[in-house]
């Protein structure tokens, strides 16, 4: 069967477009350096983000974690949002890698407030440790694919540079945010020391993401790169799809937010279930169906008979993903099944 797979826009499949790209690709040992497409890939990235240099690496998390270990020494303390990517999804690696703690402010929405990150950065004190970094999320994945406002980012970022401390971006989905924004992306990179950002996801190359910062930055990350066994020889092969990514499939993200309003606009007038339309700004829905007596897990094993792939859990909450993949013709026929499973309760 095919399905219909909202899980994720990690789900998404190279193009057609990329699989040739990465066929045809010059390749050379990237670890000496010799890699002709890592090379135009990081050139090409640096350039679009506004950084002086780019590093190709093999997935966010590793981005994230390297961009950590970069930034501070074992001991420091960093500040993130309590509920971002770095703290939820990254298997605990500030404390293992970079032997840093976490300071969490919770955020509205994703959205940390300038004042307690000003009040969260440590003073001077034997007893204390040293705040070495700070960390965004835009987009914020666990808030729904919040958008961080430019004015907060900014803030925040003068903050950090009164105290000396940089700012790191996870910016998985920041091309996402971008287009939301309808600003260039160097509009948002530019309130950060370092940013990573995802060609998967949205973007659809198979593998990889980028970091990017400083030439000194970037040169200091490829160490912390290689020691986490990311230094990949012919890896011409994955970084010609990131190019195909950055090149073509950031300029029609604006079709992914329009679908999944579209899906969020129809779940809404299911009875039943509620989604806060103001938190559905890019291709992320979150859906609250406790008023239909399933839980996430019974309604994402029922729509599995429908064709239809979504991420529920034990709780009342469902993720709706929007991507490439996903066509207003697949919309409809999700509304219909979730009627239809709704009308059989």
């Amino acid at each position: 069967m095919e399905y219909i797979d909202l899980r994720s826009d990690t789900v998404t499949l190279p193009t057609q477009e990329m699989r040739d790209a990465m066929y045809k690709a010059l390749v050379g040992d990237d670890v000496y350096g010799e890699d002709p497409t890592v090379k135009e890939l990081e050139e090409k990235a640096a350039d679009i983000i506004g950084k002086e240099d780019a590093m190709f690496v093999t997935s966010g998390t590793q981005g994230n974690q390297v961009s950590v270990m970069t930034h501070t020494h074992h001991g420091d303390e960093i500040i993130l949002e309590e509920k971002c990517h770095i703290i939820t999804y990254e298997v605990g690696g500030i404390g293992y890698l970079s032997g840093v703690q976490a300071k969490t402010i919770r955020g509205i929405n994703g959205i940390m407030d300038p004042k307690d990150v000003l009040s969260s950065i440590r003073t001077d004190d034997i007893h204390f440790p040293k705040t070495s970094l700070i960390c965004l999320e835009n987009t914020h994945n666990r808030a729904g694919g919040i958008v961080i406002p430019l004015s907060n980012m900014k803030e925040i970022y003068e903050i950090a540079k009164a105290h000396n401390i940089p700012v790191h971006l996870d910016g998985a989905r920041i091309f996402n945010a971008a287009t939301y924004l309808n600003v260039d992306v160097k509009e948002i990179a530019r309130y950060t020391d370092s940013v990573m950002f995802c060609l998967s996801k949205g973007l659809c190359a198979p593998v990889g993401s980028i970091v990017a910062g400083s030439k000194e930055f970037i040169k200091r990350a490829r160490k912390y790169r290689k020691m986490l066994g990311g230094g990949l020889r012919q890896a011409g092969i994955l970084a010609a799809s990131g190019i195909v990514a950055l090149e073509k499939m950031t300029k029609r993200l604006a079709e992914d937010h329009e679908n999944a309003r579209l899906l969020a606009e129809g779940l809404n007038n299911i009875k039943g279930i509620n989604v806060d339309m103001s938190t559905v700004q890019t291709n992320i829905v979150m859906s609250d169906i406790s008023a239909t007596g399933l839980t996430g897990a019974q309604l994402s094993s029922k729509l599995l008979d429908y064709g239809i792939k979504v991420n529920g859990g034990n709780d009342y909450n469902v993720r709706f993903v929007t991507h490439y993949y996903i066509k207003k013709d697949h919309i409809d026929k999700v509304l219909h099944a979730i009627s239809a499973i709704l009308k059989e309760q």
